[in-house]
């Protein structure tokens, strides 16, 4: 089994807990070292475009998710032990959820917009 940063153990399962904003500061620390890993900076954005939406932030999730896409499409179909063949339909699946004429929603309305599909992220060391 390859051996990855703690943290990068630690963001699946806070992922998968649904704590995105823990997920973003796992992420980030392990990033800030490496800046040219656009595979943690992938991830870390799409950890971000899901903390936005659950605030209401329409138009940062939908930005962060776009990006999210744009920085993960080179390292398909897998890498660092996460089969990105089944995070892409996620990622596809949200960028149609979030409404395209809403760019932010008060809090008190947040449980109006459209669920989020639901993903949970697992190591696969030997795809």
């Amino acid at each position: 089994m390859t051996d990855y940063p703690d943290e990068y153990y630690e963001f699946f399962i806070k992922f998968n807990e649904g704590d995105y904003y823990t997920c973003h500061d796992l992420l980030e620390g392990m990033w800030m070292t490496d800046k040219g890993n656009l595979f943690l900076k992938g991830l870390l954005q799409m950890s971000v475009a899901i903390y936005h939406y659950s605030y209401g932030n329409v138009k940062g999730a939908r930005l962060m998710m776009q990006a999210a896409n744009d920085y993960l499409e080179s390292y398909r179909p897998v890498h660092w032990g996460l089969d990105l063949e089944k995070v892409y339909p996620f990622i596809e699946d949200c960028l149609r959820v979030f409404p395209p004429n809403i760019d932010l929603v008060p809090f008190e309305e947040i449980e109006l917009l459209p669920e989020l599909p639901v993903l949970y992220l697992y190591l696969e060391d030997d795809v």
